[in-house]
């Protein structure tokens, strides 16, 4: 485990305890929310890229290493597929002909880093995610983004989250999002 890693795991540690008090005042919780997202922002960095989506797949052997997974590649007519394991946590990267990620999906007890899953498009998860928590503010167990150039499907809970995310644009003609998993 890098110190970064295990850094981060006592921040969201500690972002659960001040979850879970029941005692605890307001102010105390968003105050260990705030400080857990605000180090999780500044370590993001410091972890390994993944092939992002729009990007190239150059990088797919960094995210097996980031990973500590086993890549099993399969070509297909229109696209090749990308599937990392690590044992507990999934994630295929599907590549065009051309060499572009159009798809990612992720299945495993905990949620990958979307970050460097989304790549670019990260910004617009995240604000997605903070508009539905203002709108509805709780647990959420899923949550879709549908653009026209971006569409994200996210579910999960303890020890169960899966996702979809992908661009339209780039997705080979005669291919059908439903067929990713």
């Amino acid at each position: 485990m890098s110190p970064s890693t295990g850094l981060l795991a006592t921040l969201l540690a500690t972002l659960d305890h001040a979850r879970c008090t029941v005692r605890a005042p307001t102010r105390v919780r968003w105050l260990a929310l705030a400080s857990a997202l605000g180090c999780a922002l500044v370590l993001a960095p410091l972890a390994p890229a993944l092939a992002a989506l729009g990007g190239s797949a150059d990088s797919v052997s960094a995210d097996t290493a980031a990973l500590r997974g086993q890549l099993f590649s399969t070509g297909l007519v229109q696209y090749d597929v990308q599937e990392i394991d690590s044992g507990t946590l999934t994630v295929r990267e599907y590549v065009t002909r051309s060499g572009q990620v159009f798809a990612v999906t992720w299945r495993g007890p905990f949620m990958p880093n979307l970050q460097q899953l989304l790549g670019n498009y990260y910004s617009r998860f995240q604000s997605a995610a903070v508009a539905a928590h203002q709108a509805h503010p709780g647990i959420h167990r899923q949550l879709s983004v549908v653009q026209p150039d971006l569409v994200l499907l996210s579910a999960g809970r303890m020890r169960d989250f899966h996702g979809i995310a992908y661009l339209p644009a780039l997705v080979p003609t005669g291919v059908s999002v439903s067929d990713l998993q």
